[in-house]
């Protein structure tokens, strides 16, 4: 199929000093949670890229000593020439598809907990270390950044030897660099410190020290926050961020710009923000500089892409999270496909599994971080060696995913869904506030599938035991979902309450009456309750959200929402009652005790909303279990485990990938060489 013409534009070379990149897609670098202890399974993941047209492809951190050390997550090092050995098969993967390979050199300063190396954390001045430990980063001293200024070096050169074309000089995100920059860091006296012109010295001098590092061969990138969205005590877009690229405007060969203080505002989530959501930020950059520019905003759109590029906001399409949800997005604009683009959704499961210590993980693309130790592949899947039929009962994420692997693999598969429309639990939280896009989940499977001749849909289907039984299938494939429990069992309490009159997420959604002042109770603490309060409270209910955690939705943090949605709910004045747990549910309120003290309070309650535990909906699991039958009975998603929308699609996926042949019992993993 021929590319529409339109975006010609995203397939022009662009050079970058030295170097070239073949098209304006640029997967800026994102955290894999594979760091150092896995470089075969990172440079899988980053070829992947490559291979999917990405024309820059970077890593994640890259630290350049050891007082930058974020243990316990996953990022890279260059201290040394193990180092450069390891990464080289990453540089080596991304070339192998004609794609430029960039890596961002890291030190996080206070940011840098220093749990693995024990060494003290270096700072502007002295203040405490910021998220990790309660100790204090010490304030550097000439010393420290003549020392400083070889660690870049060094490591710079190291990535040239590596083989990468892009070195970066990584200036954002509250890391080191930024730090000097900000005057809520950097409380020097010193010609580090007090002026703009003094803050920039130190970045102005990483540039130039790495420029002369890299010798001419590599192209230095600055990737720069222009904005800490802290107001005017700290770096903004219209004052000295604006300030600082004027000052350094010529100097590296490519401009990578963010906004910055918390991660969360970087890698904000569709819940709180829209596609290209930072170009108010960073639109003024390009007017300063005749270096290339490049910038995030969660872009899926060609059309969105083609008008940053044409309007002059940068020249890269810069992307993390649509990289990960579709590593073959440009190749499918490329050869005429945008319609199978699977767009990002935006619910940040990515930036959870680096919260989490955990390796990367995405809703839309169960495939992340699997390229090397289960061998998948997003765009291929192996044929299934018999001819088969596959009947799936239920169309929800897993159903759909299910379906559209089987037959991917070339079984004959039916999906009956008992609702008239597909999308399962979707269906419901995509309507909820900010969630819209979730729907996508859905969407983009439901259109691939429409495009699979041996693939068969039967909406307003529901099947009973005897008709699975009378269906004649080789396999029988439950997706069908889960309920949200009514006993007040949660992560908190697994003492069983009588909660006649209580409501759950499932009866809102089906339209039951709430009314008189809203309680919802949540000791789930992901998304769920927060959001289900912020509706009724648009819907012109007073709610109280009550819960046994310390914070509201404290599962949020780790999708950097929480403060967000705080924030949010605090506008629209929704009453926050954290530290109780709930004991009765009386006429017209409930009975509360306090987590630490034990001491017990009534709360007045017209309508009370349990947001606790799911249960499967497995009772067709239980009776076909209940007779032999000639069909393997499979279960996969919430049927099988209640959890995330990412956690039920990788379910069914596995599934589907492992249908007829002999998964090994563990995954493979990376381990040490053995000592002599």
């Amino acid at each position: 199929m021929a590319r529409d013409n339109r975006y010609d534009i995203l397939f022009e070379p662009v050079r970058i000093g030295p170097v070239t990149a073949p098209n304006r897609f640029y997967q800026t670098p994102h955290a894999a949670g594979l760091g150092w202890q896995r470089p075969q399974a990172g440079a899988a993941l980053r070829a992947i890229k490559a291979e999917g047209g990405w024309g820059v492809v970077c890593t994640e951190y890259c630290s350049i000593h050891p007082s930058s050390d974020d243990s316990p997550f996953g990022y890279l090092t260059l201290w040394d020439e193990d180092d450069v050995r390891a990464l080289a098969g990453t540089a080596d993967a991304i070339h192998a598809h004609g794609s430029l390979a960039g890596v961002e050199l890291w030190h996080g300063g206070s940011h840098a907990a220093n749990r693995m190396t024990r060494l003290p954390g270096l700072a502007p001045s002295a203040v405490p270390a910021m998220y990790h430990l309660p100790t204090t980063a010490r304030a550097m001293d000439l010393a420290d950044i003549r020392a400083f200024r070889g660690w870049q070096r060094a490591a710079a050169e190291r990535a040239r030897r590596a083989g990468f074309d892009i070195v970066y000089v990584y200036a954002g995100h509250d890391y080191l660099p930024f730090q000097f920059l900000s005057r809520r860091h950097n409380q020097r006296g010193d010609a580090y410190g007090g002026s703009l012109e003094n803050r920039v010295r130190l970045l102005r001098e990483m540039i130039e020290d790495t420029v002369d590092a890299v010798g001419g061969t590599c192209a230095v990138a600055v990737r720069l926050a222009v904005d800490e969205l802290s107001g005017p005590s700290g770096i903004t877009s219209e004052a000295e961020g604006r300030d600082v690229i004027a000052m350094l405007a010529e100097l590296p060969d490519l401009w990578d710009v963010n906004v910055a203080g918390a991660l969360g505002n970087d890698s904000k989530s569709a819940r709180f923000s829209g596609e290209g959501y930072q170009e108010p930020h960073v639109a003024f950059v390009k007017q300063l500089t005749t270096k290339p520019v490049v910038s995030v905003g969660r872009f899926t759109s060609p059309d969105v892409m083609v008008s940053q590029i044409r309007r002059g906001i940068q020249d890269f399409i810069g992307a993390a999270r649509p990289s990960i949800a579709d590593p073959f997005l440009p190749a499918k604009i490329r050869d005429g496909r945008a319609d199978e683009i699977r767009e990002c959704i935006g619910c940040n499961i990515c930036r959870a599994a680096n919260n989490e210590a955990a390796h990367l993980r995405c809703t839309q693309n169960p495939t992340i971080a699997e390229e090397w130790r289960r061998g998948w592949h997003p765009e291929r899947i192996a044929a299934y060696p018999r001819r088969e039929k596959a009947l799936v009962v239920g169309a929800g994420p897993a159903g759909l995913e299910a379906a559209l692997s089987l037959g991917r693999r070339g079984l004959e598969v039916t999906l009956a869904e008992r609702a008239p429309k597909l999308g399962g639990r979707l269906l419901h939280e995509s309507a909820l506030p900010g969630l819209a896009t979730w729907i996508r989940v859905r969407d983009w499977r439901q259109h691939m599938i429409a495009k699979l001749p041996n693939v068969t849909v039967f909406p307003a289907s529901e099947m009973t035991a005897a008709d699975v039984e009378a269906f004649g299938s080789d396999h029988v494939v439950l997706a069908t979902g889960a309920r949200w429990r009514r006993d007040g069992i949660g992560v908190t309490s697994l003492t069983p309450l009588a909660l006649p009159r209580a409501l759950t997420p499932d009866d809102v959604f089906a339209g039951q009456k709430v009314g008189g002042d809203v309680v919802i109770y949540d000791d789930e603490h992901y998304f769920m309750g927060g959001a289900l309060a912020e509706q009724l409270a648009r819907a012109g209910h007073a709610v109280t959200v009550v819960t046994p955690h310390a914070s509201v939705s404290a599962w949020t943090a780790m999708t950097d929402e929480m403060a967000f949605l705080h924030t949010r709910l605090h506008d629209l004045g929704v009453r926050l009652l954290p530290n109780r747990l709930l004991l009765a549910h009386e006429k017209d309120s409930l009975r509360l005790a306090c987590t630490a003290s034990g001491r017990e309070s009534d709360l007045s309650c017209g309508t009370l909303v349990l947001v606790t535990g799911r249960l499967p909906e497995d009772r067709l699991h239980r009776e076909l279990s209940a007779a032999a039958h000639a069909f393997g009975l499979h279960r996969v998603g919430d049927c099988l485990q209640p959890s995330s929308v990412a956690d039920a699609v990788y379910s069914a996926h596995r599934f589907a990938r492992e249908l007829g042949t002999e998964p090994p019992a563990a995954p493979r993993r990376e381990r040490p060489p053995a000592s002599g």
